[in-house]
């Protein structure tokens, strides 16, 4: 039977995380020889290559998926046995790694961090405004704010959900009449919310044509220059200065927003005072959690605007 040693596991956790010897050496404060030495002796000792350069990056193999997926259970039994020894978790202290597509970091969130921070000193916020989905299971992150339901991840299931209501918005300073829509690009053009507006845009055949985005948060900035007319929020659109709802007291289209949390990690202090703190902050702008059973399409809408929707998609 191989002797593991749970220090290699540890080095084959950060390299697995980071991809790059580099990074795990600086992560684990030691140099890219000692890391590179304590993989391979690792996997000597099982007899199986555990990683693969695949772009310039170390890629786990199968074997390594699964021994990094196992030694991950281990990583969170330690932290437990820690946390029962020194109380430490007890205390909000430490690193938590917070993920969010751009929008909901940057105008949601971010403005309500520094309450987080005061009351917890000790607390370390990692934020990633990506839109891409970044993984719980290989711990690109410890918390997800997610518009696409999990999949894939299915063990990182929703702690909350909540329920964004959309609308029109155009810029404050610019007559309306002749605003083109602003849409996503056609790489997107699976997605609900984008389809929305492609739909709305094909109903002024007329038009002329309109500024394409990759991301809500830089259509933000397209809407109050003056470029045309997009969907937001509410909790965003009619707090963003400088621009104006377009459409109705209802919502256009509604978007289920999912909190994940990695399984190993919902029992820390740090993580529970996070999301506990987004869920506040969601409330503060009127964001609310949403209820079980799926409610009706909205109604009325803006004077351009299809007919409201649910939307699950991510964007």
């Amino acid at each position: 039977m191989p002797r593991l040693d749970w220090d290699d596991l540890r080095y084959a956790l950060v390299l697995s995380r980071s991809g790059r010897l580099a990074k795990a050496a600086r992560a684990l404060r030691v140099n890219e020889t000692t890391v590179a030495r304590r993989v391979a002796r690792m996997e000597e000792e099982l007899g199986a290559r555990l990683f693969e350069r695949a772009n310039g990056l170390l890629a786990l193999t199968e074997i390594g998926r699964a021994v990094v997926q196992r030694a991950e259970r281990m990583e969170a039994d330690v932290c437990a046995i820690k946390s029962v020894a020194t109380g430490v978790d007890d205390r909000v202290a430490g690193s938590v790694r917070l993920t969010a597509v751009p929008l909901v970091m940057t105008r949601m969130l971010t403005p309500a961090l520094p309450r987080l921070l005061r009351a917890h000193p000790q607390l370390r916020m990692q934020l990633v405004s990506d839109t891409r989905v970044l993984s719980l299971g290989n711990r690109e992150a410890d918390v997800a704010l997610r518009f696409a339901r999990p999949e894939k991840d299915y063990r990182f299931l929703a702690q909350h959900l909540f329920e964004l209501p959309y609308g029109v918005y155009g810029p404050a300073a610019t007559p309306h009449d002749a605003l083109p829509w602003i849409t996503f690009e056609d790489t997107l053009s699976t997605e609900p919310l984008v389809r929305w507006l492609a739909d709305a845009a094909k109903r002024e055949a007329d038009a002329e044509p309109g500024l394409v985005v990759n991301d809500s948060d830089v259509a933000t900035h397209a809407v109050r220059a003056g470029l045309g007319r997009m969907i937001f929020p509410l909790c965003v659109g009619d707090r963003e200065a400088g621009l104006v709802r377009l459409s109705g007291p209802e919502p256009v289209i509604k978007r289920e927003l999912s909190l994940l949390v990695h399984p190993d990690l919902r029992g820390l202090a740090r993580v529970k005072a996070v999301t506990d703190w987004i869920e506040g902050a969601f409330l503060e702008l009127g964001v609310r959690r949403k209820e079980r059973e799926n409610p009706p399409a909205a109604g009325s809408t803006g004077r351009r605007a299809p007919k409201a929707a649910i939307d699950d998609g991510e964007s």
